[in-house]
């Protein structure tokens, strides 16, 4: 008799510890899934706020007029925002274009598995441009292709990256240039991998 109560204590004790076991692991489950779901929206907000903060830089918070003398339309103007680095003008006012070969470089990284394929046209300030610039092919290449490789994958993903990287080479080129300069640079072909 007493085995027997001994064996129904046991198994009492069983019990009780096999639906507390059971009741941890449902806790342990519910305290996985709150937390998982924590990090999907934290996720989920991190993506937005980093996505905004680009489109909100990128954007010109003061604009200033400057005027270039063109003798064909002496009042036409141009407005560039305070960084300089986004023209904002009408399709007609783009004046000659000079197109780029192809660039193919590695960006800068640790690992060197990144890609940029660019083709660019240049915005000339006169069509007399054109001659300097065949003549100094090489250069221009060789500058490019070092802003280029100079930059990370994350500085050239977003628009404000591009934009600091379309003033680099316009500042580049327009400092070995002699008879004009170049007025804009215009992404044909943007890709990386």
């Amino acid at each position: 008799m007493a085995k027997e109560e001994q064996e129904n204590n046991e198994t009492a004790e069983n019990e009780e510890s096999s639906s507390e076991g059971g009741k941890s692991n449902k806790m342990l489950m519910i305290i996985i899934i709150v937390v998982l779901l924590l990090v999907i929206i934290l996720g989920a907000i991190a993506a937005v706020l980093l996505l905004s903060d680009d489109e909100e830089e990128s954007a010109p918070t003061q604009t200033t007029q400057k005027q270039i003398p063109q003798k064909a339309q002496p009042t036409q103007q141009h407005a560039y925002s305070q960084s300089g680095f986004e023209q904002t003008r009408k399709l007609s006012e783009i004046g000659v274009l000079y197109p780029l070969d192809t660039f193919t470089v590695n960006l800068k990284s640790d690992n060197g598995r990144r890609y940029l394929k660019v083709t660019m046209d240049l915005e000339l300030s006169s069509q007399d441009l054109t001659a300097e610039l065949d003549n100094k092919t090489a250069v221009i290449r060789d500058r490019i292709i070092r802003i280029l490789t100079s930059k990370t994958l994350e500085e050239v993903s977003s628009r404000k990256g591009k934009d600091k990287l379309t003033q680099q080479i316009k500042d580049a080129l327009n400092a070995m240039l002699d008879n004009g300069q170049i007025l804009g640079v215009y992404f044909t072909e943007f890709v990386i991998q």
